[in-house]
């Protein structure tokens, strides 16, 4: 479809949203119609950047956005066909995530909804995760959403559209945190996901480790103890002039995430009723999860919808979905907005407010 075709297939009623997402090292702009349908999605990675450091530096994220974010927003206006003035509304993400780089964002966004003088809409980054479902498919409600996200690991009941309930988060390490520090602890490169996923899938055995069940009835999670018992492994082989089976061991550590999330995700789903189960977040990418979990859903008759892989990292798309649950119901921020890394996803409900 050229530029002009897009233009000129605008309702009347269209909702279109301009959205920023810089909450760590993703600078993202998206532009979004009816919170479905995409129009233009830039994302510029700092991957590589961080990658020497084994981990992401605030200050030298937050930089990156400043050098980039006015780019990526001219991007993303002319990819998606538009102009500024087609622009219903502007939403960037509030929080979670690294302080410095939330406000990078958010000066931006503040900026052009001044400067076109339309509404402004603070966005939660989970919500943003989870409504990536939405746009390659509808959500029934209730559904229960797995995310596992950077710092985050949770199960989340949703009751009806933009309603939010915590039913089990992480009490620890979040599973993208422990995939980093395992990551670290083979020598892998950052981030450490990907390259434990590629290994574990090479092996042939799996060394056994605990699983962290917790509370007979409890939907928490904590990987904590998991990933010491993977460092004990590792120091046992040195102590022992052994040579380590690397691979043997990513799996088992792979193994052990995957049961612990598949079998009280879908546990959560049945006792709460859900019609559906997504899976959400940077760690959604990952094969073997998605695997287990697709296998598992349709042995239990569960429908799962999982985003594409580039729906699944960080970017600005998935919070122009999340926000257009506020802008079809009026509920905008003020120009005050202050990034809030602590942000509360139940409190950001629709109506909570």
């Amino acid at each position: 479809m050229s530029h002009l075709e897009k233009r000129t297939s605008l309702g009347s009623e269209d909702q279109i949203i301009l959205a920023i997402e810089t909450s760590c090292d993703e600078t993202s702009v998206a532009v979004i119609r009816n919170g479905k349908h995409i129009l233009s999605n830039v994302v510029s990675s700092q991957i590589d950047i961080h990658e020497r450091f084994g981990g992401v530096v605030p200050e030298i994220a937050s930089r990156k956005h400043v050098e980039s974010i006015t780019v990526i927003m001219e991007q993303a206006v002319k990819e998606s066909g538009l102009k500024l003035n087609d622009i219903s509304a502007i939403a960037v993400t509030q929080g979670p995530g690294l302080v410095g780089a939330l406000l990078v964002g958010i000066v931006a966004a503040k900026t052009l909804a001044m400067a076109l003088d339309i509404p402004l809409i603070g966005t939660h980054h989970i919500a943003g995760h989870i409504y990536a479902n939405e746009l390659v498919a509808e959500m029934v409600y209730p559904c229960m959403a797995l995310v596992v996200s950077g710092g985050h690991t949770e199960l989340v009941l949703l009751e009806s559209e933009g309603s939010f309930r915590m039913i089990g988060r992480t009490r620890d390490d979040a599973v993208g945190e422990a995939y980093d520090k395992v990551a670290r602890a083979l020598r892998l490169p950052y981030p450490g996901g990907p390259y434990i996923d590629r290994l574990a899938s090479e092996a042939e055995e799996a060394v056994p480790l605990p699983r962290a069940w917790l509370e007979a009835d409890s939907y928490d999670f904590s990987f904590s103890g998991l990933k010491s018992a993977v460092l004990a492994v590792i120091n046992q082989m040195k102590m022992k002039g052994l040579e380590l089976n690397e691979a043997a061991l990513a799996r088992g550590f792979q193994e052990s995430v995957i049961e612990v999330l598949v079998t009280k995700a879908l546990r959560a789903v049945k006792q709460y009723g859900a019609k559906q189960l997504l899976l959400c977040g940077g760690v959604a990418a990952n094969r073997g999860l998605r695997a287990s979990l697709q296998a598992k859903c349709e042995a239990d008759n569960v429908p799962l919808l999982i985003p594409p892989l580039p729906l699944c990292t960080d970017n600005a798309a998935m919070i122009g979905a999340a926000a257009s649950l506020k802008l079809k119901r009026g509920e905008y921020s003020d120009l005050d907005l202050k990034a809030d890394p602590g942000l509360s996803l139940e409190a950001w409900s629709v109506g909570a407010s």
